[in-house]
């Protein structure tokens, strides 16, 4: 669960080390942001060489978090840290970069991601 001003890990090789988070989709009066959420980040640290830069407005996806989350079956998914994964835009739900660090919910599939899902290491 992140909300407004969440400071996220990037988990992929686009270039930015670290995102703040300006906005939650969908509706502007959304608090929180949990697995599988669109957010609108803006980048706070990136390589200098990366296709990424500091201070540019980014899509991302989050693909981990430290809020446990409570599934259907009754189970609870949580993380180590609190991640996202940058894309292209809302409509074609593409990653921006070619590799994707560390495990990944399942709910990145379920609610659309499947190119994340399938380039990740592991799927939990």
């Amino acid at each position: 669960m992140v909300q407004h001003r969440s400071i996220l890990e990037v988990a992929d090789n686009s270039g930015a080390k670290s995102l703040m988070v300006i906005h939650v989709f969908p509706g502007s009066k959304r608090k929180y942001g949990f697995l599988g959420d669109v957010l609108t980040c803006i980048v706070k640290d990136a390589n200098p060489n990366g296709s990424v830069k500091v201070k540019e407005l980014v899509k991302a996806v989050l693909v981990r978090a430290k809020k446990e989350y409570r599934r259907k079956d009754g189970s609870y998914i949580r993380f180590s840290d609190n991640a996202a994964v940058i894309i292209d835009n809302m409509k074609d739900k593409n990653p921006r970069s070619t590799r994707i660090f560390g495990p990944v919910a399942r709910e990145i599939k379920d609610k659309g991601f499947p190119k994340i899902a399938s380039m990740a290491v592991e799927v939990l």
